[in-house]
């Protein structure tokens, strides 16, 4: 199949990583159109409108036309302009796709886009996260993915140098509880001087990911769910400490057939400092939590698994 993925700004750099997993481990092929960079993460791009010339708005149309399978991302649909095109002037026996990251816009109004998709009569419905279920009754949860076996997400053991490094790579602060996060590290560093903090911000992917790596352990955030951070840590082998609710933990549990989840809990403020305190100060709980989690990536969270399972969906179609 042909599948012609459409987005604004690729989330998280998920559009990118879906069609290189895709290519890897389906026989499909999967095309990507973007038309913005934001956060200055450089994400690879593939047919990315604004830098199109003649040549390339030939073979975007092309592209357009040949797609057995539309998979709009985020806020995107059949009429977002790309360049002189939309999708909707070749949507006549495409397969038609709506996945949903967790936008600002998505969660603050879920009901204006139900509607919008029971009016068109659109069931195929794909959500990144286990909590937009709720948001969006009907649709499947197709897990975000990291291709565990490249060299950017391998566990990097380095000397050790008395140091402590957590990482945290907020795009936005204020959804990530990057203050909470700067209160107990103050407080935590003012007995373990060895625990420095990471806050990787504005950076590129690859800048990000090589920080990471550097890093003991990752902070992703404490919004019951999880973020692409966490999965970034857990496939390099880092503890990574999220406050999944139980919603998010039976959910993942159900989809991998699965009981021992990875990361380390934290649901305040308080059970965040009791654990960052415990980890900086033992060495072996680090080392024996680092590799659950990147067991977990290599055996349950694969990127084969995943890739396929998103290929079976639009089979299905």
């Amino acid at each position: 199949m042909r599948i012609v993925m459409i987005t604004e700004n690729d989330p998280a750099g998920v559009g990118s990583l879906l069609r290189q997993a895709l290519h890897r481990h389906t026989a499909h092929e999967c095309r990507l159109v973007t038309l913005q960079i934001r956060y200055n993460h450089l994400y690879e791009k593939d047919l990315h409108v604004p830098w199109l010339d003649d040549a390339g708005l030939a073979e975007l149309e092309a592209v357009l036309a040949g797609a057995d399978v539309f998979h709009f991302h985020m806020l995107a649909d059949e009429h977002m302009p790309l360049g002189p095109f939309t999708a909707a002037q070749f949507l006549a026996g495409k397969g038609i796709v709506h996945h949903h990251h967790g936008h600002h816009v998505f969660r603050a109004t879920p009901e204006i886009f139900q509607e919008k998709y029971r009016r068109l009569g659109r069931t195929h419905l794909l959500v990144s996260t286990p909590d937009l279920l709720h948001k969006l009754p009907g649709a499947r949860w197709q897990p975000n993915l990291v291709p565990q076996d490249n060299p950017r997400y391998l566990p990097s053991p380095r000397q050790p140098d008395g140091a402590v490094r957590l990482a945290h790579s907020p795009t936005r602060k204020d959804l990530k509880n990057t203050d909470e996060l700067l209160a107990v590290c103050e407080r935590v560093q003012a007995d373990l001087p060895q625990l420095t903090l990471d806050l990787i911000d504005n950076a590129t992917h690859h800048e990000c990911l090589a920080r990471k790596q550097a890093c003991d352990i990752a902070f992703d955030h404490m919004q019951g769910y999880y973020g692409m951070a966490s999965l970034e840590a857990l496939s390099m082998g880092l503890p990574t400490i999220a406050g999944l609710d139980e919603w998010n933990k039976a959910t993942i549990r159900d989809y991998f057939g699965c009981q021992d989840l990875p990361w380390v809990p934290a649901h305040d403020e308080q059970r965040l400092e009791a654990t960052l305190r415990r980890l900086v100060q033992d060495a072996g709980l680090r080392a024996e939590l680092g590799a659950a989690s990147r067991r977990f990536m290599e055996h349950v969270w694969t990127e084969a698994r995943l890739a396929r399972d998103l290929a079976a969906f639009y089979e299905a179609m």
